[in-house]
């Protein structure tokens, strides 16, 4: 849902109807992540996508469904052999999705105004927290929301908004340890900018009656931090920014740190690179690529990138650059297992030449590495094309 929230964020400020189906599991060949969603509102406008194309017919009649009834429902789609071509996964994936109904006359209680067919007070009340966190969402601010996915409908219909800051809004209906419980799975989930399902006992621990949780998460976009201005930094920047990537050009170099060079850039800093860095607050999800090939640039700045807990450390280089780099920094005290997360020469072995070619086997270095993918064509290997993304790695691991 929240990776629609932008379009969701205007429906709720004119007081549209509308009910959004979330994918809450996958499996086998599913095209689309948990958190994926496609909304319809009362006019039978759509949004998003839970299949890339596959089920959404079905899942366009279930919210319309929901919209009718104001019941949130569950429903799995996946490839049957006697209905390979009818409705389901042709691809051979699952998908489940929840469906949840908005109702304007809930908005307008969640806004104030009184509703001449008042909804029931669970949907008054998740409305009102899905509408704080869908402004949040679509205003940049990091923010989560966690759904119950089983159980009655009366669950079902209830909402827990877990902000930024780690405080509160709404309710799961459950006993307070369960939104305390559910409010950690988001926190820790926030740290990735992952969704995820999650499962915990009715009272928030691991007794009582098993609720499965919908966690879905919206951070600011991952940081690219390209050091060096030189001509394939400028290529990189336009394929990070492509990705959805905030991306930050650093040199000490101010002749060539100009808007003029890298006009896609978000920002540009004229400093010496491990000067910046040592300034900046990077989460797991941000990627660094030094391009610089100097030593007296990329060895301060690797001793301390190699030590940041990121998702992909890369410098380039030649081999015999490499092999050198990795001597000083021996030399100055990186361990083996640091020296491990360092990408060089950067990039994928796709016989690039230009900047532009560069940079795209840079980029898909840093998609693999997010995915676990194996970097080798696809014709070649047995490997599900769409894999779970693996747990974020760190210092040490």
């Amino acid at each position: 849902m929240l990776d629609i929230a932008a379009e969701l964020h205007r429906w709720c400020v004119q007081g549209r109807d509308f009910a959004v189906a979330t994918v809450t599991s996958t499996s086998g060949s599913a095209p689309r992540e948990v958190g994926a969603a496609l909304a319809v509102d009362s006019e039978g406008t759509a949004i998003g996508s839970v299949s890339g194309g596959c089920v959404e017919g079905a899942v366009y009649e279930l919210c319309q469904q929901a919209l009718a009834t104001c019941e949130p429902a569950t429903q799995r789609f996946g490839y049957g052999d006697d209905d390979a071509f009818a409705v389901g996964l042709t691809c051979g994936g699952i998908i489940d999705v929840l469906v949840t109904p908005v109702r304007a006359g809930a908005l307008r209680e969640a806004a104030g105004d009184e509703a001449a067919d008042p909804p029931p007070a669970s949907s008054v009340s998740a409305a009102r927290t899905l509408v704080q966190a869908l402004a949040a969402a679509a205003d940049g601010t990091a923010t989560a929301v966690v759904r119950v996915v089983n159980g009655p409908a009366e669950l079902r219909r209830r909402a827990l908004h877990v902000r930024g800051d780690g405080t509160l809004g709404g309710t799961l209906g459950g006993a307070t340890g369960l939104d305390l419980a559910a409010a950690d799975q988001a926190r820790s989930l926030l740290a990735t900018g992952r969704s995820a399902v999650v499962e915990l006992g009715a009272d928030g621990g691991r007794c009582g009656e098993p609720v499965r949780l919908l966690v879905e998460t919206s951070v600011p976009p991952a940081r690219m931090l390209v050091f060096g201005a030189i001509d394939f930094a400028s290529a990189l920047v336009r394929v990070g920014k492509f990705l959805g990537y905030h991306v930050t050009v650093c040199d000490a170099r101010p002749v060539f740190a100009t808007a003029t060079r890298f006009p896609d850039a978000d920002e540009i800093v004229v400093d010496w690179p491990h000067h910046y860095l040592d300034g900046q607050r990077l989460d797991e999800r941000a990627v660094l690529c030094v391009l610089t090939h100097d030593h007296k640039f990329d060895l301060p700045l690797l001793e301390r990138a190699l030590r940041l807990p990121v998702a992909y450390v890369g410098a380039m280089g030649s081999r015999r650059t490499h092999e050198d780099r990795l001597h000083r920094l021996r030399t100055a005290g990186l361990t083996e297992d640091e020296l491990a997360r360092l990408r060089s020469p950067i990039g994928l072995d796709l016989g690039a030449r230009s900047p532009e070619e560069t940079a795209l086997s840079i980029a898909a270095e840093i998609v693999a590495d997010r995915h676990g993918g194996s970097g080798r064509p696809l014709s070649g290997t047995r490997a599900p094309i769409h894999r779970d993304r693996p747990a974020a790695r760190m210092p040490g691991d």
